[in-house]
């Protein structure tokens, strides 16, 4: 079974950047599509960015629109989310995901993955 480990998380100053990896040890995420999504504390689970197999499609939440830029690099089966001008409010658990099969990057974006990773917190603090 697919297994995604996300890294990169830590404390940054509002303003600052980070940039999160998913990586699937073992697997090649080059048939998937990959979405990287977020749950602050108390709140609802939010569709971040999505990205498809070739790279060529890209979905982003209007509020990180500007600011995060995700990209896959498939000879390395790793996803990035390069993270900038970073904001209080986008403090939060960062979760990747992937989803096998037809899929578009908006749908994945709305509903998302079949397989998940464990987390990696972001926290945007001065």
């Amino acid at each position: 079974q697919l297994q995604l480990v996300e890294s990169g998380g830590g404390l940054v100053q509002p303003g600052g950047s980070l940039r999160l990896s998913c990586a699937a040890p073992g697997f090649t995420l080059d048939y998937y599509t990959i979405g990287w999504f977020r749950q602050a504390l108390g709140k609802e689970r939010e569709g971040v960015s999505c990205i498809s197999t070739s790279g060529a499609d890209t979905n982003y939440a209007d509020s990180v629109k500007g600011r995060f830029t995700i990209s896959r690099d498939n000879t390395k089966k790793i996803v990035y989310l390069q993270m900038n001008n970073l904001k209080p409010e986008d403090t939060a658990v960062y979760y990747c995901a992937a989803v096998g099969g037809v899929t578009t990057v908006q749908a994945m974006c709305l509903i998302g993955g079949d397989y998940w990773g464990q987390g990696t917190q972001v926290t945007v603090s001065s």
